[in-house]
C-alpha cells in the first residue's frame, strides 16, 4: 500500500493492492498518509498457499480492474509532500 502511495505522490501511476483480510490496515494507512481517498484493490484471503496456477487465475480475475485505475488515476494534490512522513 505504502509503495503505491509513494509513486503516486512522485507523480508515477500505481495500483496498491491488498487481500480482503488487509483492507481496514490498507485503509488506516491511506488516512495515516494523508489521502483517505486513496483507491485501492482487493483480491480473496489468502494467497500464500495458491499454486502458480490460482495465483495466475486470481491475477487474471483483478487484471482488468488495474488496468481501470491506472488509466482513471488517483487524486494527488501536486504539493503533497512525503516530508512529514
Amino acid at each position: 500500500m505504502l509503495d503505491g502511495i509513494i509513486l503516486e505522490k512522485q507523480g508515477i501511476p500505481a495500483v496498491s493492492i491488498v487481500t480482503d483480510q488487509f483492507i481496514d490496515t490498507g485503509r488506516a494507512i491511506t488516512e495515516a498518509w494523508g489521502l483517505p481517498s486513496f483507491r485501492f484493490l482487493t483480491m480473496p484471503h489468502p494467497i500464500a498457499n495458491l499454486s502458480e496456477a490460482e495465483l495466475d487465475e486470481r491475477a487474471s480475475e483483478v487484471a482488468h480492474k488495474v488496468v481501470e485505475l491506472l488509466l482513471e488515476g488517483q487524486e494527488i494534490g501536486a504539493t503533497s509532500s512525503l516530508a512529514s512522513h
